[in-house]
């Protein structure tokens, strides 16, 4: 056990990741030494920074604390302390449930756990953030909380409404990050598009990103979650003609049944979604366009899902996730449907889903062989540098490989790249001379 040294283990989405980046920065002022997501956590102290969206995600962060409750009975960990979105939805039960917890805060309240340790949270330095992430790039939280209520979703239960910061609070941060090496920018919030409505009383995405685009030194920026409602159409213009706004729309579509849609509360219908889309690519040429989709809700029998299946054929996403429904306690669709849909064939739907948009994938990559890219590099790994073109975030999509042989690159540059081959999801390329 290190003495004056605490274990961080962030689980979840990059939200969350964004508020122990916060928390490790504040521990660090305060003289602690600081890990995170260590694999064999040695500290004196343990705080998990739990998440609570799906039920998958609840177990993994009780198993890990668990886990680390029994690390600490053994004598390994001092103290563990639990944080985050399945603290803030549970907080009772878990505390009933798992005492050996010396105590659970929420999502917002973590900054209490510095006076509890007898320190002090130092708000004259809240933009500082010990970035987890590679030093070149820093996911940015521009709002907490949801007010669209999909019956479906948890998220609204847990984080509230939703709360925009201001934009000169966020250019402000962003300007931090710049002077401390950031190049590249992911826009991230439970709903992207809504950005402004309960602070100035209209959608100010499109300023907001225009702004943080005349930063000096911001080179990408990139957006995360929107919603197909009420869409911000002069945000097509940003990214149109803001050169560091990179033509990547994240957009989060669940379905296309307009029965289902309606089911899961999504006030969007089949048609409007298409439009949607065909709009989107209309204004903005080159588009990589990332969603998300669900199946197995209440509603969707076969001929449900055959409109799903030919709608990601017509789509032909250049990104897509996909995930089984499950039922969350106290939300809209588990108070009003019965989860009808068998596990087995939520997971055969899954599963097919996921086939047909690898074979889409692999065509959408394909189609790059031959064309020079930029791309920043992220890492060496073996013998290749891997890297990332404006059409892929972090973690979640598809990667360029570059062979070390083609000479030395830098973590954090820029190159252009000749892309030589593709497979399913990654590309491989040599620099471009």
């Amino acid at each position: 056990m290190r003495k004056n040294t605490i274990d961080i283990i962030t689980l979840g989405c990059s939200k969350n990741l964004v508020d122990s980046e916060r928390l490790i920065r504040q521990l660090e002022l305060n003289g602690y030494h600081v890990t995170h997501d260590s694999d064999n956590p040695q500290g004196e102290i343990v705080v998990v920074n739990t998440c609570g969206f799906i039920a998958d995600a609840q177990e993994e962060s009780v198993n890990m604390i668990l886990e680390l409750c029994q690390a600490k009975e053994e004598g390994r960990v001092k103290k563990v302390y639990v944080m985050g979105c399945l603290s803030q939805r549970f907080m009772k039960e878990l505390g009933h449930e798992i005492p050996q917890v010396d105590k659970f805060y929420g999502k917002f309240d973590w900054t209490d756990l510095l006076g509890d340790l007898g320190k002090v949270y130092q708000h004259e330095r809240q933009y500082e953030r010990s970035l987890t992430t590679p030093k070149h790039y820093a996911y940015l939280k521009i709002s907490e909380g949801c007010d669209r209520h999909c019956a479906y979703c948890a998220i609204p239960l847990i984080t509230g409404r939703h709360q925009s910061r201001s934009i000169e609070d966020i250019v402000a941060e962003v300007e931090h990050l710049v002077r401390e090496g950031v190049k590249e920018f992911q826009l991230i919030a439970q709903e992207l598009t809504y950005y402004g409505l309960d602070l100035y009383g209209e959608q100010k995405i499109a300023e907001l990103v225009e702004r943080i685009s005349e930063v000096k030194g911001v080179k990408w920026i990139r957006l995360h979650y929107a919603y197909p409602m009420n869409f911000p159409w002069e945000l097509l213009k940003v990214i149109r003609e803001k050169k560091n706004v990179c033509k990547y729309l994240d957009i989060a579509l669940q379905h296309i049944s307009t029965k289902v849609l309606a089911n899961m509360q999504r006030h969007v219908n089949k048609e409007e979604t298409y439009e949607l889309i065909e709009r989107i690519r209309k204004e903005v040429p080159g588009i990589a366009l990332r969603t998300t989709l669900m199946v197995g809700f209440p509603g969707e029998g076969e001929a449900e899902f055959d409109e799903l299946k030919e709608f990601v054929r017509w789509a032909k996403f250049d990104r897509m996730g996909a995930f089984a429904y499950s039922e969350e306690e106290g939300t809209p669709a588990q108070k009003k449907y019965e989860d009808e849909v068998s596990d087995e064939i939520k997971q055969q739907r899954l599963s097919e889903l996921m086939e047909l948009q690898q074979g889409i994938s692999a065509e959408v990559q394909a189609q790059k062989v031959g064309k020079i890219l930029k791309v920043i590099i992220d890492r060496k790994e073996g013998e290749y540098y891997v890297g990332r073109t404006e059409y892929d975030s972090p973690e979640v999509d598809p990667e360029v490989l570059i062979p070390v042989s083609n000479g030395a690159l830098r973590r954090g540059c820029f190159y252009d790249v000749e892309i030589v081959d593709s497979d399913d999801f990654d590309l491989y390329g040599r620099i471009h001379i």
